[in-house]
């Protein structure tokens, strides 16, 4: 990692703006974001135009914000309380800012890994349907899918070019997806790569290409989230030196306060729509009385009374947790409510909080479904208005790399 992300390691955490989950953002400007500046120096930099600097604050002036989500899968509570919620929550903010949200289906990420085509065709219908259903507002925010709008494979490439392998041996994403032990850190740890596709290795740098593409100075994650996006900031350092000029802005985190969403059955994995058992996860299309027999199914622990710790009884602390986000409640009113309760009898409380929360969702999401050529305009327009703000900037990479 070059000197820029060992720097955001140290400080970047500190700084970066949190969100409280399904509430509004109201310190994100005040906080932390202006534009962020990059590293490369101004000694290296070619000379910038009185024409330049007028265009180059006009862009400034209007933050853009950009997160993707995957399509495959079943979304599950996951999904909702670590980023659909908190999409929902800072669309609202950033429309009354005037801030620009970009929202993108990653159907290019989804094919890192073995896909069935229809399958694929089908989630990513379905992922667009949830994500409106969910709340996301076409008026406020631009959604579309990532295939739609070439550039971020274009750019993907520009900067593979300038991404060191050894960046991308210490990442953990293609690790993780094979079962590479977290002590690897090059090629040549790994004693059997014969799984490992160029697209899963280069899967952050396609992710780098996604932010970069639009400038985009905000990026909402997870602290689980946040070495991809130190890597965005490395590869933006190294194309803006090789450049000799600081094209693209260095983004920053937002950083949701929600805690990982952990399995039903394990709480030391993370919920996921890749586990094999359907009953480590709650799907947000599950009926109640599915929701009911996932949840009297969750592990808990023999320990009377309802407390939170996450290091001392994990497997509560993930079901509290999900009370929590589900109520829009803090922990702590979470456990005050229900310090008394059985592990059973506050199971049921939960599983009623759930299917009170899921309702609405999944109403929508039916007629959503009836609404085939709706959901399939707004991808399209998004795609287009998309592809409006990643053109100039993609022609404007290219140039600078030669290619114009």
């Amino acid at each position: 990692m070059n000197p820029a992300g060992r720097s955001f390691l140290k400080t970047g955490l500190t700084s970066a703006t949190r969100i409280q989950p399904l509430r509004t953002c109201q310190s994100i400007g005040a906080r932390y974001l202006t534009t962020p500046s990059t590293s490369t120096s101004t000694s290296t930099s070619a000379p910038t135009t009185q024409k330049e600097k007028s265009s180059s604050k006009s862009k400034q002036e209007k933050p853009i914000i950009f997160s993707g989500i995957q399509p495959t899968g079943k979304p599950h509570l996951g999904n909702y309380l670590g980023a659909i919620s908190n999409w929902v929550n800072l669309q609202e903010q950033a429309h009354l800012d005037q801030e620009t949200l970009l929202f993108s289906i990653v159907d290019l990420h989804a094919i890192t890994m073995p896909q069935d085509p229809s399958k694929l065709r089908e989630d990513r219908k379905n992922m667009a349907i949830t994500l409106l259903a969910c709340g996301i507002d076409p008026k406020k925010v631009i959604l579309f899918e990532q295939s739609k709008v070439s550039g971020h494979a274009e750019l993907a490439w520009i900067l593979n070019c300038l991404t060191p392998v050894g960046w991308l041996a210490r990442m953990t994403q293609w690790k993780s997806k094979l079962g590479v032990t977290k002590g690897a850190q090059s090629l040549e740890d790994v004693s059997a790569t014969q799984g490992l596709q160029l697209g899963l290795f280069a899967y952050p740098v396609l992710m780098a290409a996604d932010i970069l593409l639009y400038r985009a100075t905000k990026i909402p994650v997870g602290e689980d989230q946040i070495q991809h996006l130190e890597l965005a900031r490395d590869i933006g350092t190294t194309f803006n030196k090789a450049a000799r000029k600081p094209f693209f802005p260095l983004p920053r985190p937002i950083i949701t306060e929600t805690k990982r969403v952990m399995s039903l059955r394990d709480p030391t994995n993370k919920m996921s729509k890749s586990d094999l058992s359907d009953q480590t996860r709650i799907n947000l299309t599950d009926s109640p009385l599915l929701i009911s027999q996932k949840i009297k199914r969750a592990v808990t622990d023999p320990i009377r009374g309802i407390s939170y710790s996450r290091a001392e009884r994990p497997a509560l602390a993930n079901l509290i947790e999900i009370y929590a986000g589900m109520k829009k409640i803090a922990i702590e009113d979470v456990v005050k409510q229900h310090a008394e309760d059985s592990n059973a009898a506050f199971k049921e409380a939960l599983t009623g909080v759930i299917v009170e929360a899921l309702g609405p969702i999944q109403e929508e999401m039916r007629r959503l479904e009836g609404e085939g050529e709706y959901v399939e305009g707004v991808l399209e327009e998004g795609a287009r208005k998309a592809g409006e703000i990643a053109r100039p900037n993609l022609e404007m990479a290219q140039k600078l790399m030669g290619l114009r």
